[in-house]
């Protein structure tokens, strides 16, 4: 199993759940965060004068699927989440020893 963790941009969050139903991929752990990468922040102005914002807001979309899954879920969310413009964000993807369903005590592929 691996988990596959994405940062986007919080408006592709409707588009990556679209797309991810249509793999009938359910279950999805979505947060707030913030942070940069190359983009390195933006300014902005607040009455008149201007500011720097170092970390931006994103969100962190966490997916934990079987191996034979990988390939289709990370291309459904590039594809859903890309825009063209610097700052789209990451998808990691890294391994998972194991799953356990707390109700019923189900393991790994049967927990998912």
């Amino acid at each position: 199993m691996k988990r596959i963790t994405a940062i986007i941009r919080d408006h592709r969050l409707d588009a990556v759940n679209k797309s991810l139903l249509e793999l009938n991929v359910v279950g999805m752990t979505v947060s707030n965060v913030r942070g940069f990468g190359r983009q390195k922040g933006h300014t902005q102005r607040y009455r008149c004068q201007p500011y720097q914002v170092d970390f931006l807001p994103k969100l962190k979309a966490e997916i934990v699927v079987k191996d034979e899954q990988v390939d289709p879920v990370v291309a459904a969310i590039a594809a859903a989440a890309r825009t063209g413009e610097i700052g789209d964000g990451k998808i990691f993807v890294s391994a998972v020893d194991a799953v356990y369903r707390i109700r019923t005590g189900e393991r790994d592929d049967r927990a998912l």
